[in-house]
């Protein structure tokens, strides 16, 4: 039984217009309400799917002392490798249970942002997993960018409004790895309850019980999906931007009943974000007498320096 709603991303790119209203119509009430959904027919085909986990698993289970080598100082984790227990979710001191990876933007020599973005690290160990990532990458963000295009007509804007902040954005692929559990945590989860920084996230791995989502009455729902689905939410950015009518939804990883300890757990979610100069402002149609403006004017880079010192991903 699945607690959050199913949309199939071929009705809004079959060419029915019947079709193309029906997903707007239903992927928006989801972001409304729950601020999930389960999507079928992406841009990830099994194969990738399979050649990425592939890559992830042999980079992760890698000795230590070769993964540290790709861990970079002074970037706040924004590429590279990222070790066990050094990211905590906003107001908690306890590190999350896992170790993961960035892959960052891919833009020309000549772009704007060339200089803004850092190189994506090349893992020398493993030759296919840098464009294994790549193509996973490009393959989520033209997925992502439809599903912006939806959000915008339901949200009355132009279908092409996100475009021009989402492409080229700064975004991150991130495959994670949730080790084994080997004693008692203490206070310490797999990802602690928190929302995501970005305009939206699409995550893939999602099968299974583990991820869970917070419905309006407090309580958690697991949010499972079908092995052809990509669980989607709504990020801070995009609640901001749109003065809290598309929800930012809490969501936690716990941990496996005890009898599964034992095993490894990997999800990878690519995090949309649009480029740093996107003003966050509060749409305007989504201001009136009863949704009186919530949030100050900010910039998008702005607000993601302000979240990675929460994270303790950077320092003041």
């Amino acid at each position: 039984m699945q607690n959050i709603p199913s949309v199939d991303l071929r009705d809004f790119i079959s060419g029915d217009p019947d079709r193309k209203a029906k997903f707007v119509r239903e992927i928006g009430k989801a972001f409304e309400d729950i601020g999930f959904v389960a999507l079928k027919g992406h841009f990830l085909d099994d194969q990738l799917v399979d050649e990425l986990y592939n890559e992830i698993k042999s980079f992760f289970s890698l000795p230590s002392e070769v993964k540290q080598k790709y861990e970079i100082p002074g970037i706040g984790g924004q590429r590279g490798y990222v070790s066990f227990g050094k990211e905590h979710a906003k107001g908690r001191k306890e590190g999350d249970l896992k170790e993961f990876w960035h892959f960052g933007q891919y833009v020309d020599a000549d772009s704007k942002y060339a200089s803004e973005y850092p190189a994506n690290v090349e893992v020398e160990e493993l030759p296919k997993f840098n464009q294994v990532g790549k193509e996973a990458y490009q393959m989520l963000e033209k997925t992502g960018v439809y599903v912006l295009r939806a959000l915008a007509l339901h949200l009355g804007l132009d279908e092409y409004y996100f475009d021009q902040y989402a492409q080229e954005g700064n975004s991150i692929l991130r495959p994670i790895h949730y080790p084994p559990i080997t004693t008692e945590p203490e206070n310490a989860i797999r990802a602690a309850a928190h929302g995501d920084i970005n305009l939206i996230t699409l995550l893939m791995g999602a099968q299974g019980r583990g991820l869970q989502v917070q419905n309006h009455n407090g309580e958690w729902i697991d949010a499972i999906a079908q092995p052809d689905e990509l669980v989607i939410n709504v990020g801070d950015m995009l609640s901001r931007h749109t003065n809290n009518r598309l929800k930012s939804t809490i969501h936690q990883v716990v941990n496996p009943p005890r009898e599964l300890w034992g095993t490894s757990r990997y999800s990878v979610p690519f995090f949309m974000h649009p480029v740093s100069d996107m003003k966050l402002d509060c749409l305007e149609s989504c201001i009136d007498e009863n949704h009186p403006k919530q949030f100050e004017d900010i910039t998008a880079g702005e607000f993601l320096h302000e979240r990675l010192i929460d994270l303790g991903l950077i320092k003041k």
